[in-house]
This record gives C-alpha cells, sequence and structure tokens, in this order.
C-alpha cells in the first residue's frame, strides 16, 4: 500500500560479506590453521618415542645385554649383521620399552639413525676389556653419535645417552675401587683422550683420515664442549651424557627381577636402574 510503512530490507550473510571482507576471512582462517599446524607438529617431534638404541662397536656385548634383559638369560652370541628389536619389561614402573640392537659392523653401524626420531635413549656399549687397544675405533662409531644428536632441529627433544662400560666383571678390584668404578674410569678417560685427538684434528683443519677415518667422517662435528677447551664429557655441549658399567654371565639365567630394597643385583642392575629413571 502507498501509505503503508516501508517493509525493513533483509540482508542474507552473502550481501552482508563483501569481497573484501571474504578475502580477509579466508586470510584469517588459512593463518589460524598454519598455526595449528606448526603447533600440533612441534608438540610431536618434542615428544620422545619409547625405543632404546642399543650400539657400539661389534663384540662389545650389545646383543647379551638385549637377551638378558628381555628373556632373563644370556645366551651365546655372534657378531649381529641384522637389527634385532624387542620389549623390555620394567617391572618398578608397570611400563615397558622397546630395545633396539643395532649392529656395530662398519658398513652398517650408521643403521642407528634410522630409529633416531623415534628413540628415547641411546645405551652405547663399550667393552671396558678391550678399550685400552680398540679407543680409535670405539671414538670413530661415538663421534658419529654425538654428531647426530647435535645435529637434531632444535624442535626435536634430544635421546637421553648413556656409555655403558660393559664387561667389567673381566677386570679385578682393588682396595679402593670396584671392577664398576674402574671400568667407567678406564672407558670414559680412554674415551676422552680419542674424542679430543678427533676436536683438535677437526679444529687445526687436519683431515681426520690418519685417525682411520673414513672421508664421510672427516668432516664430522658434535664434540663442542663449553669454554672451547679439551673434549670432556662432562662439559659437552650437547647435554649430559651418564655412564654405567655393566656385566653378564654367558650361558646362566639371569636373577630374578631386582628388589628394590636388595643391595645387590646381577650386573645389569645399573642400567636397568637408567632405564627405569627414563620411564
Amino acid at each position: 500500500m502507498d501509505g503503508g510503512k516501508p517493509s525493513p530490507e533483509i540482508l542474507s550473510p552473502a550481501t552482508a560479506f563483501t569481497p573484501r571482507l571474504q578475502v580477509i576471512a579466508a586470510l584469517v582462517l588459512a593463518v589460524v590453521l598454519v598455526i595449528i599446524s606448526i603447533l600440533l607438529a612441534r608438540r610431536k617431534s618434542t615428544q620422545r618415542g619409547d625405543a632404546v638404541i642399543l650400539a657400539g662397536c661389534s663384540d662389545a656385548g650389545k646383543t647379551a645385554i638385549l637377551s638378558t634383559l628381555v628373556y632373563q638369560q644370556t645366551l651365546p652370541t655372534n657378531t649381529s649383521m641384522q637389527t634385532n628389536a624387542a620389549l623390555v619389561a620394567l617391572p618398578s614402573t608397570h611400563k615397558a620399552l622397546r630395545l633396539i640392537d643395532v649392529p656395530g659392523h662398519p658398513r652398517i653401524r650408521d643403521q642407528f639413525q634410522e630409529y633416531l626420531p623415534h628413540s628415547k635413549a641411546i645405551a652405547f656399549v663399550v667393552d671396558s676389556s678391550t678399550i685400552s687397544r680398540n679407543g680409535p675405533a670405539v671414538a670413530e662409531h661415538l663421534h658419529m653419535i654425538l654428531n647426530a644428536l647435535t645435529s637434531l632441529p632444535p624442535s626435536h627433544a634430544p635421546p637421553a645417552l648413556a656409555i655403558v662400560a660393559h664387561k667389567c666383571d673381566l677386570l679385578r678390584s682393588t682396595a679402593t675401587a670396584s671392577a664398576e668404578q674402574l671400568a667407567i674410569a678406564r672407558v670414559r678417560t680412554i674415551l676422552e683422550r680419542e674424542l679430543e685427538k678427533r676436536r683438535a684434528s677437526h679444529a687445526n683443519g687436519v683431515g681426520m683420515e690418519s685417525l682411520g677415518a673414513e672421508d664421510a667422517d672427516s668432516q664430522m662435528g658434535g664434540l663442542e664442549c663449553t669454554g672451547g677447551g679439551e673434549f670432556k664429557f662432562a662439559e659437552w655441549e650437547g647435554g649430559e651424557i651418564a655412564f654405567v658399567g655393566t656385566s653378564v654371565a654367558v650361558g646362566k639365567a639371569a636373577p630374578a627381577a631386582v628388589d628394590e630394597k636388595r643391595p645387590e643385583g646381577d650386573g645389569l642392575t645399573p642400567l636397568r636402574e637408567w632405564l627405569e629413571d627414563l620411564s
């Protein structure tokens, strides 16, 4: 009707948003989605996996450690040429960890890097009874691992690292030190000396081929220490490194799960305690 009041105009949502507002809204939504994706990816990358890598040179005793932890029995083993994996139960924490035994042969020892993104820790096993003559080769292998750890992106939580001075039962204790303490001291001293040689050679521009390194290894870093001085495990910039002394009795069943109140267990008690602290 001509004399009636004009009816209000109703705008649809499509007409309320101009093309300019639609573009702005789309950009804001895209930015929000990108931020959410980054946060989720960062959260995932900073979470450690459930794997513990057993690394070390051939004949160090990695497979014997795995069989003792998993099957409570130390079986005779041969030099491994393939990766072994198994779950080990931790009764005190009611949890389990996946142990991955990576062969130590020079041609395949770098396979540990395949499991590094999903690992909670690395246990580098050293034969403390032969380290005096095998120091350079063991240090080269450990250097590869230290370089890999320091090369991880900042968003990735680095795995914990322990150096296992194995076969300490082959050392004779003294009035002032146990066989375990002697094994740890020997392994620490020799590896620090050999790693310092590698660090100094790299710093002075001398190729590490003279120390037994291959061409691909001559440019490895990962040996930086606080203050820039000689290499010391306690001052390594990559983080804290634990040391434990262990032994196993080949062909014998391991004792039952160690009671926390019992002062002594089998030769792997220090390693078990370190694994329990991780979980």
